[in-house]
């Protein structure tokens, strides 16, 4: 059954506890929602940072050093190094990202000799639940391509696929989003979600997955909206994912749902050979904790 509720994603509890190793933990906000994922039995954190103040920031939330496994480097580039070496001995199951800067967790994460690249696109997904909407919705990418071509879209969807599965969903429904319906040379995203939709009816993606576009906003979330408008598509007003063409739409979107909207949030970087939780400073500590949970049970999922 499909997981439609984030709070759910703290009730899951795996065959084992997923090894998260934290990159530059001396984070209060981000060392806070580990903690809480720790004693809910959703991870079991490897701490990797300036020991000191990782140290000093748990004494003052009452914990007990001795529970902790925390690993010293201060310096930011090595305790990426780190994290990610412990992850290609499968001595952690998945990444988060502390202090540390992105680009530098990314260079780490895609090193040619010890990192953990792939074949695909490293490609981030939202997953967010509004409460005007039925279910949860999977936002990508807005937060690491900038103006992806039509072969890294696919790889977007795919990568966006495999979160909404990990999540219980049998069918995941793609819409390719654009301002209008019909293809046109002079909008680029109308021509890409052209021929992605036209690669899905050739039986291009894997079964299990519907597209439709382009097609605009309100058409892929609103059943009113596509029945006023006469729009007939299995993904017209109950899309699970939400396929971006650029990422300044994919922000917009985001932080319309979070400011707007009081939408809660979890996030999640897919396409490296684990998921990498990577929450902005803004992120509350309840997205953050949220965050933390889908990692593990994707992590799960990819390690069975």
């Amino acid at each position: 059954m499909a997981i439609t509720k984030l709070d759910d994603l703290l009730k899951i509890k795996n065959e084992r506890k997923m090894k998260l190793a934290v990159v530059s933990a001396q984070d209060k906000e981000v060392l806070e929602a580990v903690v809480e994922a720790m004693r809910l039995g959703i991870i079991d954190p490897i701490l990797i940072g300036n020991m000191e103040k990782i140290e000093d920031m748990l004494k003052k939330f009452g914990f007990n050093l001795e529970e902790f496994n925390i690993i010293n480097e201060k310096d930011l580039g090595k305790a990426a190094e780190i994290g990610v070496k412990l992850v290609s001995r499968g001595e952690a199951d998945f990444l988060m990202k502390g202090i540390v800067d992105t680009a530098t967790l990314m260079k780490a994460v895609l090193n040619k000799e010890w990192g953990l690249r792939t074949e695909s696109l490293l490609s981030h997904i939202m997953v967010y639940e509004i409460d005007t909407y039925p279910k949860l919705i999977y936002l990508t990418d807005g937060g690491m391509n900038l103006y992806p071509d039509l072969e890294q879209k696919i790889k977007i969807i795919e990568n966006g696929v495999q979160v909404a599965k990990a999540m219980g969903n049998e069918t995941v429904k793609v819409a390719c989003l654009a301002a209008k319906e019909i293809k046109d040379p002079k909008m680029p995203a109308t021509m890409d979600a052209y021929e992605i939709t036209r690669k899905y009816q050739e039986g291009y993606f894997e079964d299990g997955i519907i597209i439709d576009g382009p097609v605009a906003l309100d058409l892929a979330v609103s059943k009113k909206s596509a029945n006023i408008k006469g729009y007939k598509s299995e993904v017209a007003g109950d899309a699970d994912i939400l396929l971006v063409p650029n990422i300044e739409m994919g922000n917009g979107i985001g932080k319309s749902i979070t400011y707007f909207a009081g939408g809660k949030s979890a996030g999640i970087i897919m396409g490296a050979k684990v998921p990498v939780v990577l929450t902005s400073r803004a992120d509350t500590h309840e997205s953050k904790l949220y965050s933390i949970a889908l990692g593990s049970i994707i992590a799960e999922k990819i390690t069975n």
